[in-house]
């Protein structure tokens, strides 16, 4: 490292779970780039999501907060203006960007300290706070129009798109703007996360002279699953674990609810297209009503990982262009994952390692230049002070996580390191989307507190529901329910005690269960 502050590229992408990348065992892949990445990085071996959804999840990466501290604890609250994110804990000696899908509320105005924003989405989570960015459109809208794209969301044209629009002058219009399922058509170089690697390269050579801190989080591989490389993986040979369409029948009700939701259309016949949520957000092009179908989805999820994997390649490259690799932190992870049929389930919302575990790779090229694997279970909520504490900034007392510096250093290790995991329902006036089924909607409304303990089990409780205890060693899909062993009776109570002393400590009020 030269005498220079250093660098950081914090690249996320958006429901890519763990075994994407052939560091986490899925060899069968294709991510060239995130494999070289991976050979030049720490990788932590087991990562989890403060919460497997959103915007809690993204409240804990940029704020270093669990989601019950920062605000947001389910999707459609914003970020409070004062929440302090890691650009507005790092001195202006850094110049600071952020591109990509924010999903904190505003997303389409410069904040929080960052001099440069570019904006990928029409609005916010909560649209109706930020009425007046409704005349506004995002920097990727005015990209892909400049490229000749028509949107396909146009509330006052109609589909007239051949009409004139005036982007001023009335309150709560929203502006013309692309939907996810638009980009399905688009060439590689139009889908978002080409978009953000060219800006992101522009970020990176304009600002090589001095020191930068980096954020860039695009949209894919989210569903619905399209893009360019559909086509990537045969859907017959792609390999599947265990938990493949098979339903939790010793988990929890609201796991038992999902999975007899997105499977009733294979094992009941029920007619998919007439189902607006399946149609609209989880399989919109994709069907369901067979294996093959579920296996031909989760062959177009993974080839939206070959466009995550050509943005980080394109932007590594620039670092190493611009000659400052030496002196540049990268890092890699997601905001959380996806169950892609495992456990009869798709999308996130889930305690399933497949939802809450997720990449993490951190390149620092002062302390390791080879891959340097680091076991044990870390979270996303000691992100804000490991790069604080990485680049020489002073880390504030009030952060909930912890410096992984040490563990870099080879100075500590994980063994006594717990991970916690939130999912905190919602009430009327705060409310996630539809979900398909009143009755996934109505279980989901009931709050989860969840442990993982450094030697691998998994209890997660919850007051309404019946609880799931995993051993995570020699179960490690999940298939097998403890909770309700008497031999793991005393195991229980001392995981359960963790949780509590957790909620304690970080100001949780969270009901859970007696044990």
């Amino acid at each position: 490292m030269s005498d220079r502050r250093p660098n950081i590229v914090f690249l996320f992408s958006d429901q890519q779970r763990y075994d994407t990348l052939s560091c986490y065992g899925a060899d069968y892949l294709d991510v060239p780039n995130l494999d070289a990445l991976a050979d030049e990085s720490f990788v932590f071996q087991n990562a989890y999501v403060s919460q497997p959804v959103c915007t809690p999840a993204r409240a804990t990466i940029m704020t270093g907060l669990y989601p019950h501290a920062a605000g947001p604890i389910v999707n459609m609250i914003n970020l409070p203006e004062d929440a302090k994110v890691i650009s507005e804990m790092i001195s202006d000696d850094h110049y600071k960007g952020y591109m990509g899908k924010w999903h904190l509320g505003n997303d389409i105005e410069r904040q929080h300290g960052f001099n440069v924003w570019k904006s990928v989405s029409g609005g916010g989570t909560g649209q109706t706070t930020h009425s007046h960015l409704n005349n506004e459109t995002s920097t990727y809208t005015q990209y892909l129009m400049s490229k000749g794209h028509a949107p396909d969301v146009n509330p006052d044209t109609g589909n007239q798109l051949n009409k004139a629009f005036s982007l001023l002058g009335q309150s709560r219009r929203k502006v013309p703007s692309f939907s996810a399922d638009a980009w399905y058509d688009m060439p590689e170089e139009d889908q978002m996360a080409s978009y953000l690697a060219q800006e992101a390269c522009e970020f990176i050579d304009e600002n090589k002279d001095r020191p930068f801190v980096l954020y860039v989080s695009t949209f894919e591989p989210h569903s619905p699953y399209h893009g360019p490389f559909m086509d990537q993986y045969d859907p017959e040979t792609l390999p599947v674990g265990p938990a493949f369409l098979e339903k939790p029948e010793s988990a929890s009700l609201v796991n038992k609810v999902r999975a007899d939701y997105f499977m009733k259309f294979m094992l009941d016949g029920e007619d998919q297209t007439k189902d607006s949520y399946m149609m609209n957000y989880a399989a919109s092009r994709e069907d369901v009503t067979t294996e093959i179908g579920w296996r031909t989805l989760r062959a177009h999820y993974m080839g939206n990982i070959t466009l995550v994997d050509r943005m980080v390649g394109r932007i590594n490259q620039a670092i190493k262009d611009a000659g400052i690799e030496d002196d540049t932190i990268i890092v890699f992870t997601s905001e959380h994952g996806d169950m892609m049929g495992d456990h009869g389930m798709l999308e996130k919302r889930s305690m399933f390692e497949e939802a809450s575990r997720v990449p993490l790779l951190m390149k620092v090229p002062w302390l390791s230049k080879s891959q340097k694997i680091i076991e044990g279970s870390v979270g996303h909520i000691d992100l804000v002070p490991t790069l604080l504490d990485l680049i020489g900034e002073d880390v504030p007392d009030h952060l909930q996580g912890k410096s992984l510096q040490p563990v870099l250093q080879g100075d500590e290790d994980l063994s006594e390191n717990d991970v916690f995991i939130s999912w905190n329902g919602y009430d009327n006036d705060v409310p996630d989307r539809f979900l398909g089924d009143h009755k996934i909607n109505r279980m989901l409304r009931l709050p989860w507190r969840t442990v993982v303990t450094p030697d691998r089990w998994k209890l997660a409780l919850c007051a309404g529901d019946q609880c799931e205890l995993y051993d995570l060693n020699s179960d490690p899909y999940e298939q097998t329910n403890l909770f309700n062993d008497p031999a793991q009776q005393d195991r229980i109570r001392d995981m359960a005690a963790r949780i509590r002393v957790w909620q304690v400590q970080t100001g949780d009020t969270a009901p859970l269960p007696t044990t």
